[in-house]
């Protein structure tokens, strides 16, 4: 005979005493850490346990006893389902006081080390429509919410959606009415083209069954009012090309209409030939160079290139970075995981010269185009695995750096390579991350030789809990 597995617990009257990861708040109760969603730190309320870890609990409310004076109301009528925006219920400046904390946190309890200088956070001008990018998948399954009768009783028969995944489910895509992350015209563009798809009978794709017409819509803006527009199908065939002519006629303002044809398992796109029906295969994204006088800075920006998410606070993330290598002119500056270019050009009219390097060929093919673009001719990129490129003997033929910026992905840098930082020994490193706690985890070992001067938190992602860190370390 099973034994049956004991109820899981339900507390009442918890207090949420601080915003966590991922979005979520804390409570604690008898020495463990419950981790509770969709609360804010000063809710008191009662908690159904849903999952039972070694270390901690995870835990959903049942019922508000006191709300927090941190709450406001969220704007978007997708709030709770969507999991893009978890922090809607937050005010702007309590978002920003428990992003410092979350940064000021892994730094102690992870890095273990003491910051030199603390810098306040900045904040973002726009709290909604920041983003330059935006993609929507299409799919037969869409979330039925509870205003949704069942097909039995007369609910809808039509299940097609076009929009975002929910948290957790590959397969069920919650239809957006109005997204509050991009400006216009990326509302009116989704809605006509699922409109359009509908009134057409096209095939919304399954995720289950890997079948269907449509599959991907990618719209991207830029701050010179460009615009890109991505449509993903399954298959080619005349159903394309009448859709994309649908889409450009219904907006002119297009500047790069563009499709790929995906017969593959996964949403990836960048492995694939990206085809272009009407307009540019790029946009052009402007930043004001931090060298008063000097012309902007241009950058093309292709359909699988990466550019800041959020155009107006990447140039406080890269005036930060700039600010803290206080370049004099003479300075051999080493730009790791160099994207397409954007920091070394960023920083170049102030250096002696600047080494790129990246492990995205197309990436560096990219960057040089842009350095070209800019007519800065100081910049030198390197493609390839950071660990195979940045040895003794690259230090010894392009020379030793004065300056290391380093810009990881969210998984911030492999062991080995901060060893090689280590052994370089450069007398500044910056380190730019937009995930504090794995900059930490680095920092850590980077404190053999390195103090931490300063750090400046960037928040680049109002409404989430996500937040960008900048850190100067000098050499001991």
């Amino acid at each position: 005979m099973s034994r049956r597995k004991r109820p899981l617990p339900l507390y009442e009257n918890i207090e949420i005493t601080a915003a966590a990861a991922e979005g979520k708040c804390i409570a604690r109760v008898d020495d463990k850490v419950i981790f509770i969603p969709f609360t804010a730190p000063g809710d008191v309320v009662d908690v159904q346990i849903v999952k039972k870890r070694k270390s901690y609990l995870e835990g959903r409310v049942t019922n508000f006893h006191t709300y927090s004076d941190q709450r406001r109301d969220p704007v978007c009528k997708h709030f709770g389902l969507c999991g893009g925006c978890k922090w809607q219920h937050l005010s702007y400046e309590n978002q920003l006081i428990n992003k410092q904390k979350q940064v000021v946190d892994n730094f102690e309890r992870i890095a273990k080390v003491s910051i030199g200088d603390t810098l306040p956070i900045l904040g973002c001008d726009e709290e909604y429509y920041y983003r330059n990018k935006l993609e929507y998948t299409f799919s037969n399954r869409r979330w039925l919410t509870n205003l949704d009768a069942p097909k039995e009783e007369g609910g809808p028969q039509n299940t097609n959606g076009l929009g975002f995944h929910l948290p957790g489910m590959f397969d069920k895509i919650l239809d957006i009415e109005h997204c509050h992350l991009q400006k216009d015209p990326s509302n009116d563009i989704r809605l006509f083209v699922k409109e359009y798809a509908d009134n057409h009978d096209l095939d919304f794709y399954s995720a289950r069954e890997h079948e269907g017409f449509l599959r991907n819509l990618l719209i991207r803006t830029s701050t010179t009012n460009d615009l890109m527009v991505i449509v993903v199908f399954k298959y080619d065939d005349l159903d394309v090309a009448e859709m994309m002519e649908a889409i450009s006629v219904k907006f002119p303002e297009i500047t790069s209409l563009m499709y790929v044809i995906n017969e593959k398992g996964n949403d990836t796109i960048w492995d694939l030939e990206i085809r272009t029906y009407k307009g540019n295969p790029y946009l052009i994204e402007e930043m004001i160079s931090p060298i008063e006088g000097n012309d902007k800075l241009k950058f093309k920006v292709g359909p699988v290139s990466f550019y800041q998410t959020n155009p107006e606070q990447a140039y406080r993330l890269y005036k930060t970075a700039y600010d803290f290598a206080d370049l004099r002119g003479e300075e051999l500056v080493y730009d790791l995981y160099t994207g397409t270019g954007t920091i070394a050009d960023f920083i170049a009219g102030s250096a002696k010269k600047v080494i790129g390097i990246e492990s995205v060929e197309q990436a560096i093919e990219d960057a040089k185009e842009n350095s070209d673009l800019n007519n800065i001719s100081n910049t030198e990129f390197f493609a390839g695995d950071m660990l195979k490129i940045l040895t003794p003997e690259f230090i010894q033929e392009h020379g030793q750096p004065d300056i290391i910026i380093t810009d990881p992905p969210r998984a911030g840098m492999h062991e080995k390579v901060v060893l090689q930082l280590l052994s370089t020994a450069a007398k500044k490193i910056i380190y730019v991350s937009c995930n504090p706690a794995t900059q930490a985890r680095d920092i850590e070992l980077l404190s053999q030789k390195y103090d931490v001067v300063k750090i400046q938190p960037v928040d680049m992602f109002p409404q989430t809990n996500h937040v960008e860190n900048v850190a100067l370390l000098h050499l001991r």
